[in-house]
């Protein structure tokens, strides 16, 4: 039982978000409750793991010195790297905790993606008949929203918008793909696999269309490019195609993201508003990390690198000023916020963990790493929060998934020398 309540609480706090218990100072989600339910249970179990704290050190110093040099505030560097922090030692001990049995832990999310995907097509049903509590969960969220679009309400299930919801599914969205295509059973059952990959599709998010553009692209290079490009290159043309001609969100923002950064002309209010904050945000960023490359200006100073820097303060500019706190990217955050360090670190494990199928160990690896690489890749495109719907979770899922890949492959490889020395 205590287990069950375990898992539970655990996956609400990557599933849920979309609640708050308030908001001022700062605001309190769901997983804050299970920090402090488990915080004390892991720190006398396991004591404090070396990773996270070999890794945010250097945050914590240039931090420190950051707000003493008034490039940031004291409180908007506390709130943001302790909850930061907190979060990658939370996840790093629930690893821990499950003996870092990271296919179990994966089959876990795997079961909360379709939960949440069967209550978005409860969602659209809701809708269509007119079940206006069935639909619309501001009764239950005080976080969420409706979104209109699509086929008439796009798809965001308990997330408070459907990016959210594409971003956070996008690791069992790729598993899916993989099931339907390959006609596998990974992780969950064909038709669990269908309605994982039709309610992504309904969110008609942006983001979302992204995630296939980007999933394509891992089938092609693990699968291999010659091989399957007849299959996956017409998929791909196809799909941008029916995007950029049915999904208006996705139309407005390509054209307006492209254009924002060809002409640079921050006065166009015909310019799709998230191209301009997108744009916005990387003038910001670009300009803070030339004068502070190594570190940014400390975790939580975007916005004050938004004060300065911001072309909302240019006369005649458009008056958005959408995503300051979050830079509206995470690739854009961390280059503001913690300069060459962040990003180093970042794209380090992106690069160094990814497991490709011709060095896998499993067919569950390559499937898992390439899962997870499709979120962390959405999430530095244009989710900006360190920590909102577990994302650390997915790094050391990541992380030490490289590590048991290597190890289970360097055990094949003597049981077969074996082998071969007593034939």
């Amino acid at each position: 039982m205590f287990r069950w309540f375990t898992v539970i609480s655990i996956f609400i706090t990557i599933f849920i978000s979309s609640y708050v218990f308030f908001k001022e100072p700062f605001e309190a989600y769901i997983s804050y409750l299970a920090f402090v339910i488990f915080f004390p249970i892991f720190f006398a179990k396991f004591g404090v793991p070396r990773w996270p704290v070999l890794l945010f050190s250097p945050l914590l110093i240039s931090g420190i010195v950051f707000v003493g040099a008034g490039q940031n505030t004291s409180t908007m560097f506390t709130k943001i790297f302790v909850g930061f922090f907190a979060s990658v030692l939370f996840y790093h001990y629930v690893l821990q905790a499950f003996d870092f049995k990271l296919k179990e832990l994966f089959q876990y999310y795997i079961t909360g993606a379709l939960i949440v995907s069967f209550i978005g097509m409860f969602q659209l049903l809701s809708y269509f008949i007119g079940f206006t509590a069935g639909y619309n969960y501001n009764w239950i969220f005080n976080k969420w929203s409706l979104t209109e679009g699509g086929i008439g309400l796009r798809l965001n299930s308990v997330f408070s918008e459907p990016s959210y919801f594409a971003a956070v599914i996008s690791p069992a969205f790729f598993t899916s793909l993989y099931n339907v295509i390959a006609r596998k059973t990974i992780f969950m059952r064909r038709w669990h696999s269908i309605v994982i990959i039709i309610a992504y599709l309904l969110t008609f998010s942006s983001l979302g269309i992204i995630g296939i553009f980007v999933a394509i692209v891992l089938f092609l290079l693990n699968l291999g490019i010659v091989k399957y490009s007849i299959i996956f290159v017409p998929l791909f043309i196809f799909s941008f195609d029916y995007a950029y001609k049915n999904v208006p969100e996705f139309t407005d923002r390509l054209d307006g993201t492209i254009t924002m950064f060809e002409t640079k002309n921050y006065k166009s209010y015909d310019i799709h508003g998230s191209s301009f904050v997108l744009y916005n945000n990387y003038h910001i960023a670009i300009e803070n990390f030339k004068v502070h490359p190594l570190f940014g200006t400390g975790l939580g100073s975007h916005p004050t690198a938004f004060d300065k820097y911001s072309l909302t303060n240019l006369a005649g500019a458009v008056d958005i000023e959408f995503n300051k706190m979050d830079a509206n990217s995470m690739a854009l955050r961390l280059m503001s916020e913690t300069g060459i360090y962040g990003l180093a670190v970042m794209f380090y494990i992106l690069f160094k963990c990814w497991i490709f199928k011709q060095r896998s160990a499993s067919e569950e690896h390559w499937v898992m790493s390439n899962g997870i690489a499709l979120i962390i890749i959405l999430y530095l495109a244009r989710q900006g929060h360190y920590f909102l719907n577990g994302f650390p979770f997915f790094l050391w899922i990541y992380f030490y998934l490289a590590k048991d890949n290597k190890i289970e492959l360097a055990a094949q490889a003597e049981a077969k020398a074996k082998l071969e020395a007593a034939a």
